[in-house]
């Protein structure tokens, strides 16, 4: 656990509700990294931090918990007044910033692939619940996660309006009713000014981490993929490329030999799609600053493989699935899918009308989130029963 992150968690909610600025106060990381992200000012891409949180046998709850960066050394003392008590560590997290704005949902959806829990933020500021809180909610029931924390930030804007802020929190405990988080803690905190952030830090050390199959061959999940190289460096000094994600399962070690599927797409003579799995050996494996030499389900891992860097560039490898060969997922080009449709229509707009969910019909589009992958496809045929045939495109 000093080594890796063991749980994965995700930060979800309504864009500019303060998803960073909490990833920023637990781990000392900022995951707004790309230019056109800080001129909009808002999270477009997956972000990725990891954290490490240790508790303090001698000081009192909340104040006895502290999270540092994953690079933080192994027994650090307390930093609190008057107290010099070697600190213990109690978890190694990933955490996997989410978009809030609706543009972005299907990137919030690849990253709820591979959470083991989820800190979802409402602004105090605004009414609850906003568009993309409904939406994000929505996405998690389906994935059936069942750790949430529920986090009111922002509460240094509204500290001196006492009614505003109890109105507020009841809108929350309203919103959540009937819903996977109807028993989740609800944490008053601000996130930019670290106010109550021990307390998220206690709830986070609550989440049990789950039982993990390391007897399995290895099966890792990709939500990110680049090119590390940078622009004018030699031949000799050029690295392959390299993928980020989860191990779901097994473990990854350095020097093993793996396959990336589905992998290359292209097109036969007869215009159809076409799938080439990608073989290759990992040459590196890291959680964030730390290099290992085994990399275990849990936690975010940058696997570095020995491959043309242009195939993982930009995010290119999104949605495919890294294991060793003949231990990995079939690729299928058309499926039956039985479905259920939303009871819940979402509220948009400032009119909060409820948008009109519609049936599935034949030969429409629809685009199907599967793990990390995104993909639109055809519906050809529609059944009697709650059943579809689908082609993807």
């Amino acid at each position: 656990m000093s080594r890796q992150a063991t749980l994965n968690i995700g930060t979800v909610g309504h864009v500019a509700h303060g998803k960073s600025t909490v990833v920023r106060a637990v781990s000392g990381v900022n995951t707004v990294k790309f230019r056109q992200e800080r001129v909009r000012n808002i999270t477009i891409r997956l972000g990725y931090a990891n954290a490490k949180i240790f508790k303090c046998p001698t000081c009192p709850a909340p104040d006895c918990y502290k999270s540092y960066p994953s690079d933080k050394e192994d027994d650090p003392h307390c930093d609190n007044k008057d107290c010099e008590s070697t600190l213990v560590l109690q978890r190694h997290i990933s955490f996997c910033d989410c978009p809030g704005h609706e543009v972005f949902l299907s990137t919030m959806l690849t990253g709820a692939a591979v959470m083991d829990a989820a800190l979802l933020l409402i602004a105090a500021n605004v009414d609850c619940p906003q568009p993309q809180t409904i939406e994000h909610l929505m996405a998690l029931e389906i994935m059936k996660l069942d750790h949430m924390i529920i986090l009111q930030n922002k509460i240094d804007i509204i500290f001196k309006d006492a009614e505003k802020t109890k109105e507020n929190y009841k809108q929350i405990k309203e919103f959540m009713k009937g819903s996977i988080c109807k028993n989740s803690p609800i944490i008053p905190i601000s996130a930019e000014q670290r106010y109550n952030i021990d307390a998220v830090c206690e709830s986070i050390c609550d989440i049990p981490v789950p039982k993990r199959n390391l007897t399995v061959p290895p099966k890792m999940i990709i939500i990110r993929s680049f090119d590390v190289n940078k622009p004018g460096t030699s031949i000799d000094q050029l690295q392959g490329g390299v993928v980020g994600g989860s191990v779901l399962e097994g473990v990854l070690q350095v020097g093993m030999d793996v396959e990336v599927r589905p992998g290359h797409m292209f097109k036969d003579s007869d215009d159809n799609i076409r799938f080439t799995p990608i073989r290759s050996r990992i040459v590196s494996l890291m959680a964030e600053n730390n290099h290992l030499l085994y990399a275990v389900p849990g936690g975010l891992i940058a696997v570095g493989l020995m491959i043309d860097p242009s195939i993982t560039r930009n995010d290119r490898m999104v949605g495919n699935v890294l294991g060793v060969e003949g231990h990995l997922p079939d690729i299928f080009m058309e499926i039956d899918i039985q479905f259920s449709m939303l009871k819940k229509s979402m509220s948009t707009g400032s009119d909060k009308k409820p948008l009109k969910i519609t049936k599935i019909v034949g030969e429409e589009t629809l685009k199907f989130n599967v793990g990390s992958t995104e993909t639109p496809g055809k519906v050809i045929q529609v059944y009697d029963v709650p059943l579809f045939l689908f082609r993807t495109s």
